[in-house]
């Protein structure tokens, strides 16, 4: 006999369906009639010569200062502004080369009304979030992005939660596209998030690899037995082999050992054991890149190179201490 579903998972499963309804009527809206105040909003923003100020009031507040964070973080300049606060004093940051995203569910915040006035006294953009476009806050909107109507998940229909989703999902709609239409680029992004592992991630392999006396590097001809000095003493476990001309003509691995172990390995030459045209990295690629080649290739350092020429080494440990792996 199946078990009946345990009460806190039928609950859980029961707003995840609700709030998932509410993304589904977003969908439908934007590719309806929302569609075209969206467009009009994402211009108004990018066209910005400041920044973009973002309002609400308790939940919708909540939900404003994490989009303002999402703007800013994809090369958007913006900031939240408190609307009780901005009627003592803080209307002062806004200037009018600004534009205000004003959230607010029922349109009929009070205190957005300071607010709404200062944007009109001034001329400043106002763009409104809320679910009726006839609202206080719809009315004297620049342009008005209508939510649809969608019931809480919570059984009395009163605390915010499909509705806060759906403001959310919206903010996040409009930074993806001010992103994409702006070109914001993934170097871009790690200019804005130098630290944590986002910042890790976004290092550049130059920012890692080891160059000049540190490479483990010897010529064509080198016997075994000296590229073997060179290996332990690099600490890389591989020596890069280069010919006349300073180009990067193969490398010797421990697994290339293990392949040609033999009695003569000692004094075999560097090309009787290479592995030619080994794998490499460019210094202007992503270290995660960097990582992802030593993991897909299950190894554990690579040559950098810029063409064929060998200007450095990357090695796993390298990225680990990076915090990239």
């Amino acid at each position: 006999m199946r078990e009946p579903t345990p009460a806190p998972i039928a609950s859980a499963l029961r707003t995840l369906d609700a709030e998932g309804s509410g993304i589904a009527a977003l969908a439908v809206a934007l590719g309806q009639g929302l569609g075209p105040a969206f467009v009009a909003a994402v211009e108004l923003m990018r066209g910005a010569k400041g920044r973009i100020v973002v309002s609400g009031m308790g939940k919708s507040g909540h939900v404003g200062n994490k989009i303002a964070s999402t703007f800013a973080s994809t090369g958007t300049p913006a900031f939240f502004v408190h609307p009780a606060e901005a009627s003592h004093g803080d209307l002062g940051m806004i200037t009018s080369d600004d534009v205000i995203l004003a959230l607010s569910w029922s349109g009929e915040t009070a205190e957005l009304k300071n607010l709404i006035d200062y944007s009109r006294r001034f001329r400043i953009g106002l763009i409104a979030v809320t679910s009726n476009a006839e609202t206080t806050l719809g009315q004297a909107a620049d342009i008005v992005l209508t939510l649809p109507q969608a019931r809480e998940a919570c059984p009395h229909n009163l605390a915010p939660t499909t509705s806060s989703l759906m403001q959310l999902a919206l903010g996040d709609a409009l930074a993806i596209a001010l992103l994409e239409g702006r070109g914001f680029t993934a170097m871009d992004f790690g200019r804005l998030h130098p630290g944590g592992r986002l910042g890790a991630l976004l290092k550049f392999v130059r920012d890692v690899m080891h160059v000049g006396e540190a490479m483990p590097l010897v010529s064509l001809g080198t016997a075994m037995s000296d590229a073997l000095v060179v290996m332990t003493a690099k600490g890389f476990g591989c020596v890069g082999v280069i010919d006349p001309r300073g180009q990067l003509a193969g490398i010797v691995t421990d697994g290339d050992l293990r392949r040609n172990m033999r009695t003569d390995l000692l004094s075999a030459t560097v090309e009787q054991v290479m592995t030619p045209r080994p794998k490499t990295v460019r210094p202007d690629q992503l270290a995660s890149e960097a990582l992802e080649i030593l993991n897909s290739s299950k190894i554990t350092a690579l040559i950098v190179a810029e063409g064929t020429k060998p200007v450095g080494i990357v090695h796993l440990h390298d990225l680990l201490r990076a915090g990239v792996a």
